[in-house]
């Protein structure tokens, strides 16, 4: 009897880890980030990082109980033209058919009015991140929330809130006369819905000083701005928001590039959208948290998968920005910034 017993000690010591190992499989939790950016885009990535984040905190690991897919439009660096975004979105909900996942999460606005938003009401949760364009624009056009504190539909997400008013009061904490800040904008259809944006949230938090816009069609526009705004007296800082441009000969320039050729051609110093933006050499300030947004996205996905109906998740605003400052660009405008500035920042960067 002794001896059978032990066989069945041995017997369940074995097979248990097996079963254990069947039924992570079985029940792994299935995720579809879908980008509009390219691999590794200053916007796309910290939003991406930021929802594995929360995944990972939550005990989901890729290769144990998370089956993740992930799909790149690319359609601000190439895929940039609206037969191009309408290409990559038919190619990307065939891949969603075909992975079944059990939580669609998009990135930008791209990503969701071309295939988020075609998933309303489809058999799987969709949580948006980084949306620009107004969510009420969106609703006009394919009915998916009642409410955004209660959506009542399989869709909800995180709004891109920008906090431009924050940006420039800390900017006019930091310096004293700060005049005016000029944004400048493109025409991309995520342009547009910035511009929007900035001009609501200015107008219902005005901030301590001026601003200005500008709107810009092409790369060569572009630098003829910034030789404006160095030239104009009046303006103190530039904020640049433009992340897609084409120049004469239809070649695209991406934030990368466009953040590197702004840094060569302002003498002023530059808010940053983005705290990766000041990575990349902008000089920085009060700057969107992409990698929180993210977070709070990932939140909401762990609910979903813990059993709550997307329908009684509220959309929310990105909550956090984040101070960051480039040091090495503050230098180059010989701008001392204060001991105790730097130590409050949140992101410090030297080059």
């Amino acid at each position: 009897m002794q001896r059978h017993r032990r066989w069945v000690v041995i017997f369940l010591i074995g097979i248990v880890p097996i079963v254990l190992s069947w039924s992570s499989c079985l029940y792994a939790a299935r995720i579809f980030i879908l980008h509009s950016y390219e691999k590794d885009h200053v916007c796309g990535q910290p939003q991406h990082d930021g929802v594995l984040s929360v995944l990972r905190h939550a005990g989901y690991q890729e290769g144990e109980n998370l089956e993740l897919e992930v799909y790149f439009m690319d359609t601000k660096q190439r895929n940039n033209t609206p037969e191009l975004i309408e290409r990559q979105a038919v190619l990307a909900r065939k891949l969603i058919d075909a992975f079944k996942p059990d939580v669609l999460v998009t990135l930008d606005d791209n990503a969701f009015s071309t295939v988020g938003l075609a998933c309303a009401g489809a058999g799987f949760p969709v949580v948006f991140c980084g949306v620009n364009q107004g969510l009420d624009v969106y609703n006009a056009r394919t009915p998916f929330m009642n409410t955004r504190k209660l959506p009542g539909h399989n869709i909800t997400g995180v709004f891109e809130k920008l906090h431009v008013s924050d940006a420039l009061r800390v900017h006019s904490r930091l310096f004293q006369g700060v005049k005016k800040v000029q944004f400048i904008v493109d025409r991309s259809v995520t342009g547009q819905a910035i511009s929007e944006q900035i001009r609501n949230e200015l107008n219902t938090d005005p901030p301590p000083c001026a601003w200005g816009m500008s709107i810009v069609d092409t790369w060569e526009e572009y630098q003829e701005e910034l030789l404006r705004i160095n030239r104009d007296s009046s303006v103190s800082a530039l904020y640049p928001v433009a992340t897609l441009l084409k120049d004469k000969d239809g070649r695209s320039y991406t934030a990368g590039e466009i953040i590197s050729s702004t840094r060569k051609g302002s003498t002023k110093p530059e808010l940053a959208l983005n705290y990766m933006f000041s990575r990349l050499g902008l000089f920085g300030g009060a700057a969107v948290d992409f990698f929180a947004m993210g977070s709070q996205a990932g939140n909401m996905v762990v609910r979903i998968l813990q059993g709550q109906d997307p329908a009684t998740i509220a959309i929310e605003d990105a909550q956090r920005y984040a101070l960051a400052f480039n040091l090495r660009r503050a230098a180059e405008l010989g701008i001392d910034i204060p001991k105790d500035v730097i130590l409050s920042a949140d992101e410090i960067y030297a080059d």
